[in-house]
Protein backbone atom coordinates (compact mmCIF):
# COMPACT_ATOMS: atom_id res chain seq x y z
CA UNK A 1 0.00 0.00 0.00
CA UNK A 2 1.80 3.41 -1.08
CA UNK A 3 1.00 5.79 1.61
CA UNK A 4 0.73 9.45 0.22
CA UNK A 5 2.98 12.19 1.55
CA UNK A 6 1.37 15.80 1.17
CA UNK A 7 3.93 17.39 2.90
CA UNK A 8 6.44 16.02 0.32
CA UNK A 9 4.67 16.28 -2.81
CA UNK A 10 3.72 20.20 -1.90
CA UNK A 11 7.54 20.63 -0.56
CA UNK A 12 7.93 24.25 -1.94
CA UNK A 13 4.65 25.38 0.20
CA UNK A 14 6.46 23.92 3.67
CA UNK A 15 9.82 25.24 3.17
CA UNK A 16 11.81 28.41 3.22
CA UNK A 17 14.55 30.66 4.70
CA UNK A 18 13.94 32.34 8.04
CA UNK A 19 12.83 35.69 7.73
CA UNK A 20 13.54 35.43 3.48
CA UNK A 21 9.85 36.04 1.64
CA UNK A 22 8.68 34.51 -1.05
CA UNK A 23 6.65 34.31 -4.19
CA UNK A 24 4.37 30.80 -4.65
CA UNK A 25 1.26 29.68 -6.06
CA UNK A 26 -1.35 27.50 -3.96
CA UNK A 27 -3.31 25.01 -6.06
CA UNK A 28 -6.53 23.85 -4.55
CA UNK A 29 -6.09 21.96 -1.45
CA UNK A 30 -8.42 20.44 0.98
CA UNK A 31 -8.85 20.67 4.56
CA UNK A 32 -10.77 19.53 7.31
CA UNK A 33 -11.82 22.95 9.22
CA UNK A 34 -13.23 24.05 12.38
CA UNK A 35 -14.13 28.18 12.84
CA UNK A 36 -13.81 29.66 15.82
CA UNK A 37 -12.98 33.47 18.01
CA UNK A 38 -10.75 34.36 20.94
CA UNK A 39 -8.09 33.79 22.31
CA UNK A 40 -5.51 31.50 20.60
CA UNK A 41 -4.51 30.28 23.75
CA UNK A 42 -8.17 29.92 24.89
CA UNK A 43 -10.14 26.49 25.58
CA UNK A 44 -11.92 26.64 22.26
CA UNK A 45 -9.00 26.89 20.17
CA UNK A 46 -7.30 23.73 22.08
CA UNK A 47 -10.52 22.06 21.84
CA UNK A 48 -10.51 22.53 18.15
CA UNK A 49 -6.94 20.94 17.49
CA UNK A 50 -7.83 18.52 19.87
CA UNK A 51 -10.80 17.18 17.56
CA UNK A 52 -9.17 18.11 14.36
CA UNK A 53 -6.23 15.48 14.59
CA UNK A 54 -9.04 12.99 16.01
CA UNK A 55 -11.14 13.10 13.26
CA UNK A 56 -8.17 13.01 10.97
CA UNK A 57 -6.65 10.31 12.21
CA UNK A 58 -9.92 8.72 11.89
CA UNK A 59 -10.47 9.35 8.28
CA UNK A 60 -6.53 8.01 8.11
CA UNK A 61 -7.67 4.55 9.66
CA UNK A 62 -11.06 4.44 7.90
CA UNK A 63 -9.91 4.51 4.32
CA UNK A 64 -6.78 2.45 5.36
CA UNK A 65 -9.09 -0.33 6.91
CA UNK A 66 -11.99 0.69 4.14
CA UNK A 67 -12.09 -1.05 0.59
CA UNK A 68 -10.29 1.72 -0.74
CA UNK A 69 -6.96 0.47 1.23
CA UNK A 70 -5.68 4.15 0.46
CA UNK A 71 -2.99 5.44 3.49
CA UNK A 72 -1.57 8.86 3.78
CA UNK A 73 0.70 10.83 6.31
CA UNK A 74 -1.63 12.85 8.75
CA UNK A 75 -0.43 16.34 8.28
CA UNK A 76 0.33 19.40 10.74
CA UNK A 77 -2.30 22.04 12.01
CA UNK A 78 -2.86 25.28 9.89
CA UNK A 79 -4.92 28.16 10.45
CA UNK A 80 -6.80 31.21 9.15
CA UNK A 81 -6.49 34.06 11.36
CA UNK A 82 -8.72 37.77 10.47
CA UNK A 83 -11.03 40.10 12.50
CA UNK A 84 -13.98 42.29 11.47
CA UNK A 85 -11.81 44.89 12.73
CA UNK A 86 -8.33 44.32 11.63
CA UNK A 87 -6.54 47.13 13.99
CA UNK A 88 -7.98 44.30 16.93
CA UNK A 89 -4.39 42.51 15.47
CA UNK A 90 -2.59 45.61 15.44
CA UNK A 91 -3.67 45.78 19.03
CA UNK A 92 -3.13 42.22 19.75
CA UNK A 93 -7.01 42.44 21.10
CA UNK A 94 -7.74 38.77 21.04
CA UNK A 95 -10.87 38.55 22.40
CA UNK A 96 -11.85 39.19 18.64
CA UNK A 97 -9.78 37.67 16.56
CA UNK A 98 -11.49 34.84 14.64
CA UNK A 99 -9.87 31.87 13.07
CA UNK A 100 -10.58 29.12 10.98
CA UNK A 101 -7.98 25.78 12.48
CA UNK A 102 -7.71 23.01 9.83
CA UNK A 103 -5.54 20.41 8.83
CA UNK A 104 -4.93 19.42 5.31
CA UNK A 105 -6.60 16.35 3.59
CA UNK A 106 -6.10 14.12 0.67
CA UNK A 107 -8.52 15.01 -2.02
CA UNK A 108 -10.32 11.51 -2.22
CA UNK A 109 -11.91 12.65 1.82
CA UNK A 110 -14.88 13.83 1.10
CA UNK A 111 -17.88 15.09 3.49
CA UNK A 112 -19.32 11.59 3.54
CA UNK A 113 -16.18 10.45 5.03
CA UNK A 114 -16.17 13.00 7.77
CA UNK A 115 -19.93 11.76 8.61
CA UNK A 116 -18.77 8.50 8.72
CA UNK A 117 -15.82 9.07 11.15
CA UNK A 118 -18.25 11.18 13.24
CA UNK A 119 -20.98 8.62 13.51
CA UNK A 120 -18.01 6.08 14.82
CA UNK A 121 -17.24 8.42 17.24
CA UNK A 122 -20.48 8.89 18.60
CA UNK A 123 -20.88 5.20 18.73
CA UNK A 124 -17.92 5.19 20.99
CA UNK A 125 -18.70 8.00 23.20
CA UNK A 126 -15.83 9.59 21.61
CA UNK A 127 -17.86 12.68 19.75
CA UNK A 128 -17.17 16.20 21.39
CA UNK A 129 -18.98 19.49 20.63
CA UNK A 130 -15.55 20.92 18.31
CA UNK A 131 -15.87 17.38 16.30
CA UNK A 132 -19.41 18.20 15.90
CA UNK A 133 -18.65 21.64 13.95
CA UNK A 134 -15.87 20.34 11.42
CA UNK A 135 -15.87 20.51 7.98
CA UNK A 136 -14.31 19.18 4.87
CA UNK A 137 -13.87 22.56 2.59
CA UNK A 138 -11.49 23.45 -0.31
CA UNK A 139 -9.32 26.40 0.05
CA UNK A 140 -8.03 28.36 -3.13
CA UNK A 141 -5.52 30.91 -2.60
CA UNK A 142 -4.09 31.34 -5.55
CA UNK A 143 -0.31 33.80 -6.14
CA UNK A 144 0.28 34.45 -2.14
CA UNK A 145 3.64 35.35 -0.45
CA UNK A 146 4.71 33.53 2.61
CA UNK A 147 7.77 33.66 4.55
CA UNK A 148 9.80 31.19 6.88
CA UNK A 149 9.36 32.77 10.80
CA UNK A 150 11.53 31.62 13.84
CA UNK A 151 10.20 32.54 17.37
CA UNK A 152 7.19 32.89 19.43
CA UNK A 153 3.74 33.34 18.38
CA UNK A 154 3.58 36.46 20.37
CA UNK A 155 6.57 38.22 18.48
CA UNK A 156 5.30 37.46 14.75
CA UNK A 157 4.31 41.13 14.47
CA UNK A 158 7.43 42.20 12.81
CA UNK A 159 7.53 39.37 10.32
CA UNK A 160 4.39 39.93 9.40
CA UNK A 161 4.78 43.59 8.50
CA UNK A 162 7.85 42.83 6.52
CA UNK A 163 5.74 40.81 4.47
CA UNK A 164 3.68 43.24 3.94
CA UNK A 165 6.08 45.42 2.73
CA UNK A 166 7.21 42.33 0.25
CA UNK A 167 4.09 41.76 -1.23
CA UNK A 168 3.68 45.71 -1.60
CA UNK A 169 7.83 45.89 -3.31
CA UNK A 170 6.00 43.53 -6.09
CA UNK A 171 2.91 46.25 -6.72
CA UNK A 172 0.64 43.27 -5.15
CA UNK A 173 -1.61 44.21 -2.49
CA UNK A 174 -3.68 42.18 0.14
CA UNK A 175 -6.11 40.01 0.15
CA UNK A 176 -7.81 36.84 1.93
CA UNK A 177 -7.06 35.78 5.11
CA UNK A 178 -3.95 35.47 7.04
CA UNK A 179 -1.82 31.69 7.01
CA UNK A 180 -0.30 30.22 9.53
CA UNK A 181 1.44 26.75 8.97
CA UNK A 182 2.92 25.57 12.26
CA UNK A 183 5.83 23.00 11.60
CA UNK A 184 6.74 22.61 15.35
CA UNK A 185 4.65 21.18 17.80
CA UNK A 186 4.02 23.87 20.51
CA UNK A 187 4.18 21.30 23.19
CA UNK A 188 7.54 20.22 22.59
CA UNK A 189 9.05 23.09 21.38
CA UNK A 190 10.87 26.05 22.78
CA UNK A 191 9.18 29.03 22.16
CA UNK A 192 12.51 30.73 20.25
CA UNK A 193 12.53 27.85 18.20
CA UNK A 194 8.89 27.55 16.84
CA UNK A 195 8.95 27.18 12.79
CA UNK A 196 5.71 29.06 11.65
CA UNK A 197 5.03 29.76 7.44
CA UNK A 198 3.61 32.63 7.22
CA UNK A 199 1.42 33.11 4.24
CA UNK A 200 -0.96 36.05 2.56
CA UNK A 201 -2.85 35.84 -0.06
CA UNK A 202 -1.99 38.67 -2.90
CA UNK A 203 -3.12 40.50 -6.22
CA UNK A 204 -1.85 42.87 -8.55
CA UNK A 205 -2.72 46.36 -7.20
CA UNK A 206 -5.11 47.84 -9.64
CA UNK A 207 -3.71 51.97 -10.22
CA UNK A 208 -6.11 54.45 -10.77
CA UNK A 209 -5.38 57.36 -13.48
Amino acid sequence: MAKQDLKKTLAALYKGRPGKPVEVRVPKLRYLMIDGQGDPNGPAFMDAIVALYGLSYGLKFQAKNGPTQRDWTVMGLEGLWWAEDMQAFSRADRAHWRWTAMIMQPTVVGRRDLQAVIATMRSKGKLTRAMEQARIEDLVEGECVQVLYVGPYSAEGPTITDLHTYAASLGKRLRGKHHEIYLSDARRTAPEKLRTILRQPVERAHHSG
